[in-house]
């Protein structure tokens, strides 16, 4: 099923204007050059419940019950996932496929922790934490690089 929605999402993205336009928000200039906000914020926003109903559909199975507290605290995990994946926390960057490289590594990274049997799990948070550190800093210095060479 995630390889159904991921691929789904990168035609999206991709291949019709509502990808566009997503890419394109975030300033004043989309508004500038015509597109249409508010209408693409509310198709985001509609595209993001249906997704977020649909994982707490797969998480009920996988939990074998149903309970709204059970995926608190998964929000580290999935900003982490997401800026593994290459993605600017600043905007204007990112990829739907990176997006899924940064889930499988912070799987993998997961799993090798789990079954390592003598560390806590607390250890997984903390280097995911670390991770998430670290690529906010890589990211930070590329942009002003980017900044700079252009100047």
């Amino acid at each position: 099923m995630a390889l159904v929605v991921a691929a789904a999402a990168i035609f999206i993205a991709h291949y019709t204007w509502f990808g566009r336009n997503v890419y394109a928000l975030g300033g004043n200039a989309a508004l500038r050059m015509g597109l249409p906000v508010a209408r693409t914020k509310v198709w985001v926003y509609t595209l993001s419940g249906l997704c977020s109903a649909l994982a707490g559909v797969v998480f009920t199975f996988y939990m074998l019950s149903g309970y709204g507290l059970h995926a608190v605290g998964f929000e580290l995990d999935t900003i982490a996932a997401v800026v593994i994946g290459g993605t600017l926390l600043t905007g204007g960057v990112g990829y739907v496929l990176g997006t899924f490289f940064g889930v499988l590594i912070q799987g993998v990274i997961q799993t090798i922790i789990s079954f390592e049997g003598t560390l806590s799990s607390w250890w997984t948070k903390i280097v995911i934490g670390l991770l998430l550190f670290i690529f906010i800093l890589l990211q930070r210095v590329l942009s002003s690089r980017r900044l700079t060479l252009k100047e």
